[in-house]
This record gives structure tokens, sequence and C-alpha cells, in this order.
């Protein structure tokens, strides 16, 4: 399946059914929540967080919050980092996460960026596979929380 996605503003008319947006339960470790994402964009203003549901038609599949164009400090990471990227646990395997990524690639370069960064938890049933598989390579640094910083060149993705 070739998924059809839509980026979509978060407001109070969507809020809840965003925040019931959810991972399996195996992989909780590694991906936060909707409901924590707000909270961290709530607290880090400084990391200039953009967020948007993802929907497939009217029903929301998942989430992606990005580090959008801030200045990178020791901290901080970017100007573009991939913050948190989560598809639904009932609609994963459907190519939502590819989908969402590469919207988010077209509108990066859209906007003048050269390459993304993420950062992932090592480990069994970690994302790193699929990041990988995108096109994102680890940098060879590890943050302060233990996770491998991944960084994709935008102009080597199609």
């Amino acid at each position: 399946m070739s998924a059809q996605i839509r980026l979509v503003e978060v407001t109070d008319a969507n809020r809840d059914a965003v925040i019931a947006v959810r991972v399996h339960p195996a992989q909780e470790r590694f991906v936060a929540s909707v409901e924590t994402s707000f909270k961290h964009a709530r607290e880090n203003p400084e990391a200039k967080p953009w967020f948007r549901a993802v929907y497939d038609g009217d029903t929301p599949v998942g989430f992606v919050m990005l580090s959008w164009n801030l200045v990178p400090t020791p901290d901080l990471r970017g100007p573009y980092f991939l913050w948190r990227l989560l598809v639904d646990a009932g609609h994963q395997g459907r190519g939502y996460g590819t989908a969402i990524l590469t919207e988010v690639v077209a509108l990066l370069r859209e906007a003048g960026a050269t390459e993304l960064y993420t950062s992932c938890v090592p480990g069994e049933g970690s994302p790193q596979p699929f990041y990988r598989a995108f096109g994102f390579e680890p940098t060879g640094e590890v943050d302060d929380d233990g996770e491998i910083i991944l960084l994709l060149d935008l102009g080597s993705r199609p």
C-alpha cells in the first residue's frame, strides 16, 4: 500500500483524537506519546517545536514533531531536528512512516533545509533500522540520554 497522508495542524477540535494516537506497547520505550510531545513542546519553546497530526482521510494515524529552523546550540541540534515520529499501532505496516518522512523532507526542502537530524534509542525494536533504510546515517554521536544521533542529507533522498 502506498499511504496517502496529509499533515494537519493540531487544534482544540482535533486535539483529543490526536492524543489518542498511540504506538504499540512494545514501542513505548522508544517513542514518547503525543501528550508527552505536547508537554515537551510547551517546556522547550527555544527548540522551535513544529508539530502536525498525520491523517489518512478523516482518521488520525500518526504524529510528527520537529525543531524547525532553530539556531543550533550545544544542547540543541539543528536547524532541523526530527523530534518525534509515531504511527498509531493499528495503522503500522502500511507505509505511513515512510510517507510521513517523505512529506516532511519535501517541506524542509521548500524551506531551504539541506539536512535533518534525529535520534533514537538503540536496542531490539528500535526505529533505527527504519531511519537507516530511509537514508539517515549515524553521526557517531550519542546524546546525554544515550540516544544515537542520525543525520539525513536531504540532497541524497529523491
